[in-house]
């Protein structure tokens, strides 16, 4: 069939795949780096616990047959080899079947661990990569052009991922409308970077601008992705960018990279591979009829599955980052329907002292992302996960979003914990655990120029209440 590749489409599609792969390896690195404290044997949430009893329907993957801390460190440092092999160029010196086969076996990897993470993997970003990942299966490789159909079903998906947060803001807090929510969201987003203080103090006129923008390339450029070239990859163009001001404005793991990879599937390959004065590639073979056909059926199984998403779009009471199956295909997205005015930290404290009284002296606990010490700059993580942190952002917000872990995690910090203290930026208590772990909600808000100058503080915090009275272990 003519029609059913893309001849000169072999940049968009090398761009896709290594994106893909580079941001698979980020996911199954922070797996490997950090699923210990959080969901191994002895974690917060363990596994084993997860799945006792759990039907394998409703979280499939190789961790309901067999689960232990060393087949599941062996499973996810093999996905990060896997994935840097693919990035390296391994899945196009291979035949097509044998491509298809390496990219399957990532997703069915990755889609293991998130259907265990429970808490700490309940982010639309996992279940963006997989449904990426998913359509990357059929793209095929070095061997054969790109297929015409999962083209347009990944500029689907970006369509689903844009379009369903700008409604999702349209719908949800009011000062998207009256565009006023970056007043607020660069000094109270989940994880700020180095650059968000500034882009907190910009002028709000500026600030206005942000946001009218935001809908414009949210609620309007996606329809353009449907349209013939050039006006889709100019549309694909305005993606990018803006994805790139929200990747220098703040830390939100892979999901602005995951967005930008999938638009360059709506972006001219040839026209690209000119514009960079690449050699131009040798006709290629036809596709066999077994690939047409795995293609084709792909493509009905998103057809079909796509009735859920667009009717959660078209609802009133949309819902965000939403998988209908357990195999994260075809879901629903979006991000930041409602704005926090004021930004609420939780800081953990311990003491050595036997008993605690007014006197009591505490030491303050560091974490890697989350602001915590007035003096530090937000640092740059993203596309890494750093899954503590961003749960301390929203325990910030209510303590029900903490109840499941966080006795637990001061658990492991009254006996020093090795794997918990590895998630941490600084123990203050190197050498014997503390006898006491207390956690307090603080008011945080950036500095303003003149106290920046004055004192170096990049933060200002105010004690707001207790959130966690003084707590020992039982001896």
């Amino acid at each position: 069939m003519e029609w059913f590749t893309v001849s000169g489409a072999w940049l968009s599609r090398l761009v896709v795949q290594r994106g893909l792969a580079a941001l698979y390896l980020a996911g199954f690195l922070a797996a490997a780096l950090q699923f210990r404290a959080l969901i191994g044997e002895r974690g917060m949430l363990p596994v084993p616990r997860f799945v006792r009893g759990l039907p394998f329907w409703r979280a499939p993957g190789a961790f309901q047959l067999h689960y232990s801390d060393r087949f599941f460190a062996a499973w996810a440092w093999a996905g990060a080899l896997l994935s840097a092999a693919v990035v390296a160029g391994a899945a196009d010196a291979v035949p097509l079947w044998t491509s298809m086969v390496m990219w399957a076996a990532l997703w069915v990897m990755y889609l293991s661990i998130v259907n265990v993470g429970q808490t700490w993997y309940g982010f639309g970003w996992e279940s963006l990569l997989l449904e990426a990942g998913f359509l990357a299966v059929f793209l095929g490789n070095a061997r054969t052009d790109p297929p015409v159909l999962v083209l347009w079903l990944m500029r689907w998906l970006l369509f689903r991922v844009e379009f369903g947060a700008g409604l999702i803001k349209i719908r949800g807090d009011r000062c998207w409308r009256d565009l006023t929510c970056l007043y607020y969201h660069h000094e109270t987003q989940p994880m700020p970077g180095p650059l968000s203080w500034f882009f907190h103090r910009l002028p709000r006129p500026v600030h206005r601008v942000e946001v009218a923008a935001n809908h414009v390339a949210q609620l309007v450029v996606p329809l353009a992705l449907f349209t013939p070239q050039p006006v889709a990859s100019v549309a694909a163009g305005i993606i990018i960018l803006t994805q790139l001001w929200l990747v220098v404005s703040g830390n939100f793991a892979w999901l602005n990279w995951v967005t930008i990879v999938l638009a360059f599937a709506a972006v001219d390959g040839a026209g690209m591979a000119d514009a960079l004065s690449l050699p131009s590639h040798a006709p290629l073979p036809g596709p066999p009829v077994w690939y047409e056909v795995l293609v084709l059926a792909a493509t009905a199984l998103v057809l079909v599955l796509s009735w859920w998403p667009v009717r959660n779009m078209l609802s009133r009471q949309q819902r965000m980052n939403m998988s209908f199956n357990a195999f994260h295909l075809v879901n629903t997205y979006g991000a930041f329907g409602s704005v926090n005015r004021s930004r609420y930290e939780v800081v953990v404290e311990g003491t050595d002292a036997d008993r605690v009284g007014p006197e009591t002296v505490w030491r303050e606990y560091g974490f890697k992302g989350k602001p915590g010490d007035v003096r530090r700059v937000p640092r740059q993580y993203a596309p890494y996960h750093l899954r503590l942190d961003w749960m301390m952002w929203f325990a910030g917000i209510s303590p029900v979003y903490a109840q499941s872990w966080f006795g637990p995690f001061v658990e492991r910090l009254l006996v020093n914990d090795r794997d918990t203290l590895r998630l941490l930026r600084h123990n203050p208590f190197p050498g014997t655990p503390p006898t006491h772990v207390r956690a307090r909600l603080y008011l945080y808000r950036f500095t303003t120029w003149r106290e920046l100058r004055a004192t170096g503080a990049w933060w200002h915090r105010t004690p707001e209440r207790e959130f966690l009275p003084p707590v020992a272990l039982r001896r």
